[in-house]
């Protein structure tokens, strides 16, 4: 095959040029988003956020929070959940607002050097080159600066996500082994937007039904240990977080289900959509559950990032299907040309998350344009994935 001739010629020299253009943007996005979120202060222009905006918004909550002070209803329509205040309360409870940006920042530090290492020992990659290349996949996202900057939290979450998965699958269900990665999967679930798709991950391995169920939990005493705090009873809260989430779903973030069916004045769908896209994955993770991991997570990545409220900080998790693409794609020539399908489209989905990204650097409305190209990629990166675990 042509394609797969001139791929074989001329890999090596596009892998480098790529990388080296990878690790330029990863310098220069990643040293300005962590100037934002260590030391900027004033927008750079009227229209811009200030540094480390949803930090700051967060380390107000989780001190009002545990000061019995009203957190739900207020105008910055608060998101989370509130077992999330107490596992936010190590690195933001505890200290004035300029010490916590700093703990996040060595934090992040920690959290991103991370997920690089899982995703470069699960992407299969035996060359510096090719480790290179995997590696610099997440650092130079506009997704990953854009969470760093803002102070958001996928960069923390998404590492213990990623542990907490493996080393379940590893354990083989055995009791001693499962403690761990039920922990970090705890860990994970301060933001459940987030990772509550792969619990049918965890659910279908072995184990899995005892890991969830202690994630379960222990998620369920972290919610009434934080609904201590608060003057009104957990019902009550559960009902004040449910309308501003709603709110703020159905007119905020970009490329999911709830900004769609906002868009078309369906807000009163947004729930049963969301719940109907989860059970959905969950039939299909049964079905395919002794697939290969990484084509399961890249599936529900794919549908984590659609099935509910997230901004652009969160196409991180667009890495995980692009994982899956490369080890597809390194595994060399198939009958039905599969690797040279999915080096097609990991090549358009780097370009698509590429950052600074096109969503606020382009003019209304190439923007939406882009935004919509982006949708059109990622649906086909989700269709192909699909392919692979049946054929698999």
């Amino acid at each position: 095959m042509r394609v797969r001739d001139w791929w074989d010629d001329h890999c090596k020299t596009i892998l480098c040029l790529a990388a080296m253009l990878m690790a330029t943007v990863a310098l220069v996005w990643l040293a300005y988003q962590f100037w934002r979120l260590l030391w900027q202060e004033t927008p750079i222009w009227p229209t811009s956020p200030t540094g480390a905006v949803d930090l700051k918004i967060l380390h107000e909550e989780v001190h009002d929070w545990f000061a019995g002070r009203a957190v739900y209803g207020r105008p910055a329509n608060a998101v989370y959940l509130p077992a999330t205040y107490v596992l936010l309360w190590p690195l933001l409870g505890w200290l004035p607002v300029t010490a916590a940006r700093w703990l996040w920042g060595v934090t992040t530090v920690a959290a991103l050097g991370w997920l690089v290492r899982l995703i470069v020992r699960g992407s299969g990659a035996d060359t510096p080159l090719e480790r290179a290349f995997v590696a610099l996949m997440p650092l130079s996202m506009y997704a990953a600066g854009a969470a760093i900057g803002n102070g958001q939290l996928i960069v923390h979450v998404l590492p213990l996500l990623l542990a907490g998965v493996l080393l379940l699958r590893q354990s083989q269900g055995r009791w001693r082994d499962v403690s761990l990665p039920t922990f970090l999967l705890l860990l994970s679930l301060a933001k459940p937007t987030l990772t509550v798709p792969f619990f049918w991950i965890v659910l279908f391995a072995p184990g899995g039904l005892r890991s969830t169920f202690l994630a379960a939990l222990g998620y369920v005493g972290l919610t009434l240990f934080a609904a201590s705090f608060q003057e009104p009873e957990w019902p009550s809260l559960w009902r004040e977080w449910l309308a501003g989430s709603s709110k703020l779903a159905a007119h905020a973030g970009t490329a999911n289900v709830h900004v769609w069916l906002g868009a078309l004045g369906l807000e009163r769908w947004m729930l049963p959509a969301s719940l109907l896209l989860l059970l959905t994955l969950g039939l299909w993770t049964y079905r395919h559950r002794r697939a290969d991991l990484w084509l399961l997570m890249g599936v529900a990545a794919i549908i984590a990032r659609f099935w509910t409220h997230h901004r652009w900080y969160d196409d991180l998790l667009i890495l995980l299907p692009m994982v899956a693409l490369f080890r597809i794609a390194r595994r060399g020539p198939g009958a039905d040309r599969s690797d040279v399908l999915a080096g097609v489209l990991l090549g358009l989905t780097l370009l698509t998350t590429l950052a600074p990204g096109g969503l606020y650097l382009f003019p209304w409305p190439w923007n939406r344009v882009y935004v919509a190209g982006q949708v059109v990629v990622w649906v086909a990166v989700l269709f192909f994935l699909l392919d692979r675990a049946r054929r698999g």
